[in-house]
């Protein structure tokens, strides 16, 4: 039984569902990813604030899943980490207070890959520190989408195991390394038209002379960086932010087949992401908060392939 907290649209639970872990609770504050949740999960999220959340008035749960608030530990942050003026960092300590008063077995955390560095490593080794004296055995590796979820983004997450279980713990390891054979236009439509809102033209883009210049191949990814354009050398996709739909300009960029110019959509990120064709997005939500959404989200197949060695390891 697994509970989910800061569940956003659901990418950790799609990937513990597709190892054979039942999901049995989500919560997260934000409701429009609340709704794209509940369009693909048969599962009322909880959008209270974690912060009023009654732990022993949740349902009994031996998995405790989280990909809890990055904001405070990146780069692209203020870097406060506990400090965080928005309280973002302190509520990590909410999933501690949960986790003692909950009898779980196994806690799986994801973050930025610079939590381990964030304040000289001061920040890493509070978490690792208040997991220990509850008793958990850990284990953490930072892992990139494009070398163990054979997706076609630079995507570096750490992820951090903990287990009650000793020999659960020993048992367990990451998964290893695979071939990325998945390309880009596997998951990148470059042949056929979408909506002309995606495109950009002479007449609506202020800058439509530079991507003219530097944009030109159809196999790679490019960004618009304020005032330059940035080609992807490694054939992938750089790293897909929540502020993607701020502003109007982070999407990533493609050169089409027929010649066009033209920002991914909201489904090609969520594919950039690993999620399946089947995954809905909802049709009366903006385009930026879907975009904030995908994002903000995880590399499932990575997940997949963690849970599913979890899912041994507790056997």
């Amino acid at each position: 039984m697994v509970a989910s907290f800061f569940a956003g649209v659901g990418g950790i639970d799609l990937a513990f569902e597709q190892a054979g872990f039942n999901i049995i609770y989500a919560n997260e504050i934000d409701e429009k990813a609340a709704k794209t949740y509940e369009l693909n999960f048969n599962l009322k999220v909880d959008v209270r604030d974690i912060k009023d959340i009654e732990p022993n008035k949740l349902p009994d749960f031996n998995i405790l899943v989280a990909g809890f608030p990055c904001q405070a530990f990146s780069i692209a942050g203020y870097r406060e980490g506990f400090e965080d003026k928005k309280g973002r960092g302190n509520l990590f300590f909410n999933i501690i207070n949960i986790l003692e008063h909950k009898n779980v077995e196994v806690v799986f955390l994801e973050n930025v890959k610079n939590l381990v560095s964030h304040d000289k490593g001061n920040t890493f080794k509070i978490i690792i520190r208040e997991l220990e004296r509850l008793g958990y055995y850990i284990k953490y590796k930072v892992l990139n989408g494009m070398e163990y979820g054979n997706i076609p983004q630079n995507r570096e997450r750490i992820y951090i195991i903990a287990f009650k279980n000793k020999q659960a713990y020993e048992r367990f390891e990451f998964p290893s390394k695979i071939d990325l054979t998945n390309r880009l236009d596997n998951v990148i439509d470059y042949e056929n038209n979408v909506d002309n809102k995606y495109y950009y033209t002479q007449d609506k883009c202020s800058f439509f002379g530079e991507l003219k210049n530097k944009i030109n191949k159809h196999d790679t990814v490019y960004q618009w960086r304020r005032i330059y354009v940035r080609e992807n050398q490694s054939n992938v996709c750089p790293t897909l932010t929540a502020n993607m739909g701020m502003g109007g300009h982070n999407v990533p960029i493609i050169y089409t087949n027929s010649k066009k110019y033209r920002k991914l959509t909201p489904k090609e990120c969520f594919n950039l992401q690993g999620y399946p064709e089947e995954y809905k997005l909802p049709k009366d939500i903006a385009d930026s908060q879907l975009y904030k959404q995908a994002g903000n989200s995880v590399v499932v197949p990575v997940i997949r392939r963690i849970a599913e060695n979890i899912a041994q390891a507790i056997q």
